[in-house]
């Protein structure tokens, strides 16, 4: 692994696709078209490279001054534990360094858990608020 660059850029649509298979996230990749703009209508895009490959994207979605959420965070799972899912937040903390809530949503899961609290996010509950969603099947 050589020294990984960040960038807003992006590359060729297979990368991408390629991240989010890599990660599970199927129901993305199912419409491509949707992935595609919804990735084009991010506020906040940005990507980690090595030696020009695509290994690691975030994305935020939000009005850019009262709520950022991130959407996507995706580091391909052999580059993961390198630091670059933190930097990648990191990234998006900064740029909204004066937003009051930056939000996400993920999976039920000990690895999930300990790597947000260990970038400073805490569960809703701790915090006294609750999430809910509603979700449609399309």
């Amino acid at each position: 692994m050589s020294e990984i660059e960040y960038s807003s850029l992006l590359y060729n649509e297979e990368e991408i696709l390629n991240l989010y298979e890599n990660m599970g996230w199927s129901s993305y990749t199912k419409d491509k078209e949707s992935l595609f703009k919804g990735i084009k209508n991010s506020i906040y895009v940005k990507c980690a490279y090595d030696a020009g490959t695509l290994v690691g994207l975030v994305r935020a979605v939000g009005d850019g001054n009262t709520i950022i959420y991130i959407q996507d965070i995706l580091v391909l799972e052999s580059y993961q534990r390198e630091g670059i899912g933190s930097n990648l937040i990191k990234f998006v903390l900064e740029e909204y360094k004066d937003v009051r809530q930056i939000c996400l949503t993920t999976d039920i899961t000990e690895k999930q858990r300990l790597f947000y609290e260990s970038i400073g996010f805490k569960n809703y509950e701790s915090v006294n608020i609750k999430g809910f969603m509603f979700e449609k099947q399309l």
